[in-house]
């Protein structure tokens, strides 16, 4: 690998931080900025990964909130149909000054990101509908090239709600519509003029998508479950997605199936557990130790799932989209 850094010794990109290493991943306890920041340029291939896209939820006095039911950012939902429903961030509550801070927070964190990834390689970042236009607004002037969305197709207890403290009066009326899909953000570090796709992949391993394995092209269209109860008991943390989807996007992100993955965003180990179970490597920062302690137990554990109840559930699905 080019500057200096080996592909096989994940170790290297751990500096001087408190890090653990599995089979084929690792972890950092850092700052993500400053992690970035101190990589050589051109190191990473890729970063998958699920973002505090708005901020401050997950500031210590708003987690505190939200542990001890008050709320804050944190909205505590009523329970649905005899099920107890779990926090949500409501975004909308989000004034001008945090809009801004936001997009102030993905463009600089842009920049590290352009500085740290190859020419070619991409980001693929979840986000929701409500912020999306804000968050991926602030990577296009960082510098990053908006290459599309994958939609995930999921149902989730977001929005669908009755007027707060008015549902009585307004029975026929919601506040925003249920969700039943999650907009994830395609981005791609420039290839250098007059450089083609060809010539990137053979100089930096970069600059496309992996095609699935039998062959047809990675859609922008994945259907997906909601996490299942065993992955949620493994890691705690309020927006861990199933590992059925985080393998396929860890597979799409290097077109070679070669080179190095980050998720500056570790939070439930998620992204690296999948990256563990394809036999990927993959580096996750994290800069809360709870976090940091968590994703260090359920990253094993999480690479063990089984997937493959629902990998044929979703073809199942998929074939009845195709005919609509």
């Amino acid at each position: 690998m080019q500057n200096g850094v080996e592909l096989a010794d994940l170790k290297a990109l751990a500096f001087d931080y408190q890090s653990r290493a599995f089979r084929h991943t690792g972890i950092v306890h850092a700052d993500c900025f400053e992690w970035l920041g101190r990589l050589p340029e051109n190191t990473l291939h890729a970063i998958v990964t699920d973002p505090p896209y708005g901020v401050k939820e997950y500031d210590f006095d708003q987690l505190e909130k939200k542990e001890n039911g008050n709320g804050g950012i944190w909205r505590i939902p009523p329970s649905f149909d005899g099920h107890v429903r779990s926090p949500l961030p409501r975004f909308t509550a989000l004034d001008k000054k945090e809009r801004d801070s936001i997009d102030r927070f993905f463009f600089e964190w842009g920049k590290q990101v352009m500085h740290a990834l190859r020419p070619g390689g991409h980001v693929i970042l979840a986000s929701n509908s409500f912020l999306s236009q804000l968050v991926f607004g602030a990577l296009v002037r960082s510098g990053l090239e908006f290459r599309g969305e994958m939609i995930r197709l999921v149902r989730t207890m977001r929005g669908g709600d009755r007027p707060k403290n008015a549902e009585d009066e307004f029975p026929d009326v919601c506040s925003m519509p249920r969700g039943c899909y999650e907009p994830w953000g395609i981005f791609r570090k420039p290839i250098p003029a007059k450089m083609t796709v060809a010539e990137c992949l053979r100089t930096y391993q970069t600059g496309g998508l992996r095609r699935l394995a039998d062959g047809n092209p990675f859609c922008d269209v994945v259907v997906s479950e909601r996490t299942p109860k065993r992955e949620r008991e493994i890691a705690d943390h309020p927006s861990i997605k199933p590992q059925s989807l985080m393998r396929q996007l860890v597979r799409a992100a290097l077109p070679l199936g070669e080179g190095i993955i980050a998720d500056p965003f570790l939070g439930s180990g998620s992204t690296v557990a999948a990256a563990e179970a394809l036999g990927l490597q993959c580096v996750g920062i994290e800069r809360y130790q709870d976090y940091f302690d968590m994703a260090s137990e359920g990253i094993p554990l999480l690479a063990r799932a089984d997937v493959r109840s629902f990998t044929a559930k979703e073809a199942e699905l998929e074939s009845q989209l195709h005919l609509i």
